[in-house]
């Protein structure tokens, strides 16, 4: 047997050494000590091939492949929250608007504000803005054309939060 030569793996950076075995080698060996032999030699592929966890390429990877994912995915989050956000104000004012509309044609006169529609049993309670996340509204008075002697009435009732929606439309004109 010739005497094993150093080498450098290009792989992974460590000292290889090349022992020059051949099939030959091995044939008078019992299969007892083949078996050890061979557990012994390793080259380069076989050891990369043994190793556990990852490598740091494999992590950065798999990192850049989850923040193209995230940037695409967190932006469409966003805008169906805000979506819902405004279909749900659009139905607290329409709730709200047809309060006021049976309340004034059950009692005759327009409601002073939004709690007499809540004590009054129109509404179960009085709605939360989703924008501002607040129970204040902007209400709207309005002299009662149904009372004789005249009088301010709730009419309308818009949002007071600022800023506009996705389609450019401010929340107060809703």
């Amino acid at each position: 047997m010739k005497k094993p030569s150093m080498e450098r793996s290009i792989v992974i950076g460590r000292s290889i050494a090349d022992c020059e075995f051949r099939i030959a080698d091995f044939v008078g060996l019992p299969r007892r000590s083949r078996r050890d032999a061979l557990d012994q030699i390793r080259n380069p592929p076989s050891a990369i091939r043994n190793q556990t966890g990852f490598s740091l390429l494999e992590l950065m990877i798999a990192m850049f492949i989850m923040i193209i994912l995230l940037s695409v995915a967190f932006p469409t989050y966003q805008r169906s929250v805000q979506h819902a956000r405004e279909t749900v104000l659009k139905e607290n004012l329409w709730q709200m608007r047809r309060a006021i509309d049976q309340f004034t044609a059950d009692k005759g006169k327009a409601p002073k504000s939004i709690d007499e529609l809540v004590e009054g049993k129109y509404l179960r309670e009085k709605p939360r803005d989703p924008i501002t996340e607040e129970d204040e509204w902007k209400e709207i008075q309005d002299e009662d054309s149904l009372l004789p002697e005249g009088g301010l009435g709730l009419t309308d009732v818009q949002s007071l939060a600022p800023g506009e929606d996705l389609d450019g439309k401010p929340y107060k004109d809703y």
